[in-house]
């Protein structure tokens, strides 16, 4: 270790880690944060309570990836601000929980005074993903019930009157009317603030998640019908129930009829640098927890896996791959990508057209990036309407990410989007994968393809081609040279022991089709050169194939791959409608 480790917490430079244990366990899976300090390391993110305190906003709605600290952040909160209800078996003074934290030391200490000092409503809505409106109301009933229950003292309390109390008791004992679960956020709020005298904390966690479901399922406008009016009448009551409030989510609906009576929402996005070191993990705190835990050796590796976003100023790591990286033994794998369908790219990948696959795979090229204006308050039907909104949301997700922050709240200002790094850039390589072997016939027919290609067998790939071009190729509808390139670009990825195939690139004198270049010795570098004809015979195709494979020879378009120790396999291919012609030939070193 380079820092120090005193009464639970671990200091190197700015960076604090709390681990009361003194186990150095990793608090995977637990999003609760008083059982992640009480059990496991801790990167300290203390100081957004600060923040929160010293904003001048009622309502503050917090947009980042999923994974990225927003519920561990959320239930810090909670810890920090509740007064223990006394109904609640599980409630405690959570002071411990903070000393030593950055918080508890800042500007003097004169945050402390608002430790326990709060009652508080939480509600996560990650349970409401139902499939039917039904299904989902009784979730968002139940959820709103328990959190009741977990202020059940209010059912005594000399504080409030007999209508209230009436009124509490209904929805504690499960027999509200909707309407009475209707108004059930703002009366709670009024009904702590009149037995406190202390105006509540209203915190919201993802809030974003059951509209997803109503969308996907065909109970949009009930699901939005609800929130709009559940929050809007707790959220916009002029301070006179409400300290604040903090919402987190995915996705920005800042134009969905949900808070379009908000006028005291402030929303902030990772193109903020407000809050821009709260959540992920920045370099000096992936550092220190690697030099904690004794794996200081791996950085780089890590660096490169899951490093390389850009939240407002601040380049940030994923959190949730960081931790399973160190308690998997710092094996490097796409454990981000393991906790969802990742159906934004999925979806991209499956239903791309040739000019949006070309944009795909010219993002895992080598400082590869598309430039596109982000819209990040684009609604969940905006794809149908908008295809440029497809960026937009990719960037939401965290599958893309940018460097230019500037103007965070614009709709204007082009932006150069990248892919963050090589754990992402395996989801997209996945996706394509995936997407081609069904092309192909299945994934054992694109080994068979990949096999001919580099055994240098041009029968063999003649035919393995004709078979994608008869039975799966309408996809791009194969009308121009560049429906067959994007097509055998993406049959290509995925061949075992080489990169991802690289196109259109200056090599020699002009520029190549395609290149894949090997990753392991043994394995010659492939060069392949594409023609389209309308209407050509068997014959004509031959003759252009022998064109293009002439071509590479004369511009030296795998001068540059001369140095595979296996040499350079070289293809002139033609195409012209589902036939198609192979010409091969070999470079010796």
């Amino acid at each position: 270790m380079t820092g120090t480790y005193e009464n639970g917490i671990y200091r190197e430079g700015d960076v604090r880690l709390s681990d009361l244990s003194g186990r150095r366990r990793l608090p995977i899976g637990r999003d609760g944060f008083a059982a992640a300090v009480q059990g496991s390391v801790v990167v300290d993110k203390s100081l957004l309570i600060a923040d929160v305190l010293d904003s001048s906003a009622a309502v503050t709605l917090f947009c980042r990836p999923r994974r990225f600290g927003k519920s561990l952040n959320m239930t810090m909160l909670k810890s920090f601000f509740e007064i223990p209800p006394a109904s609640d078996p599980n409630a405690e003074d959570a002071a411990y929980l903070f000393e030593g934290l950055s918080i508890w030391d800042a500007d003097g200490g004169r945050y402390r005074e608002h430790q326990g000092a709060y009652p508080v409503i939480y509600i996560s809505f990650n349970p409401v993903k139902k499939q039917n409106w039904e299904d989902a109301k009784n979730a968002l009933r139940q959820l709103i019930v328990w959190e009741y229950i977990r202020h059940g003292y209010l059912s005594d309390s000399s504080e409030l009157n007999e209508q209230e109390r009436a009124y509490f008791d209904r929805v504690a004992g499960w027999e509200a009317t909707d309407g009475d679960i209707e108004s059930s956020l703002i009366n709670l709020t009024r009904l702590l603030f009149r037995h406190h005298g202390r105006r509540p904390v209203v915190l919201i966690d993802e809030y974003d998640a059951p509209v997803m479901a109503a969308r996907d399922n065909g109970y949009y406008d009930e699901m939005v019908s609800f929130l709009k009016g559940w929050l809007t009448a707790a959220l916009k009551d002029g301070g006179q129930a409400l300290a604040f409030a903090c919402l987190t989510g995915v996705q920005r609906i800042s134009k969905e009829s949900i808070f379009s009576d908000l006028n005291n929402l402030v929303v902030n996005t990772s193109l903020n640098t407000k809050y821009d070191e709260r959540y992920g993990f920045t370099e000096d705190e992936v550092r220190a927890l690697a030099n904690y835990l004794g794996q200081a050796a791996h950085f780089p590796e890590m660096r490169q896996w899951y490093d390389g976003y850009r939240f407002g100023s601040v380049d940030v790591y994923n959190p949730w791959s960081v931790l399973n990286y160190f308690d998997n033994d710092c094996e490097c794998a796409p454990y981000w990508g393991n906790t969802s369908s990742n159906a934004p790219i999925a979806a991209m990948v499956r239903g791309g057209d040739a000019r949006l696959m070309r944009k795909v795979y010219g993002l895992l090229n080598a400082g590869g990036s598309v430039e596109a204006a982000l819209d990040l308050s684009v609604v969940f039907g905006d794809l149908d309407a908008r295809p440029e909104a497809l960026w937009s949301l990719l960037y939401l997700a965290g599958y893309l990410t940018t460097d230019d922050t500037e103007q965070p709240n614009s709709k204007d200002v082009v932006r150069r989007l990248r892919i963050p790094n090589l754990e992402i850039a395996s989801l997209y390589r996945s996706e394509i994968i995936d997407r081609f072997a069904q092309i192909a016939g299945g994934r054992d027919c694109l080994i068979d393809l990949h096999r001919a290609l580099v055994d240098g067998d041009a029968d063999a790939l003649a035919e393995e081609l004709e078979g994608v071009l008869l039975n799966a190729a309408s996809c791009y509808d194969l009308t121009s040279e560049n429906s067959y390139h994007m097509l055998l670009v993406g049959l290509l990825f995925g061949a075992t022991g080489y990169g991802n195939p690289v196109s259109n690139r200056e090599a020699g004198r002009g520029r190549f089709d395609i290149r894949l270049a090997p990753e392991r010795a043994g394995l010659p570098a492939i060069t392949l050169e594409l023609k389209f004809e309308r209407d050509a015979d068997a014959e004509r195709l031959e003759a252009l194939a022998a064109e293009a494979l002439a071509q590479i020879e004369a511009r030296a378009y795998d001068a540059e791959a001369a140095g595979s120790s296996a040499g350079s396999l070289r293809y002139g291919i033609a195409f012209s409608g589902k036939s198609l012609a192979v010409a091969t030939g070999r470079r010796s070193l």
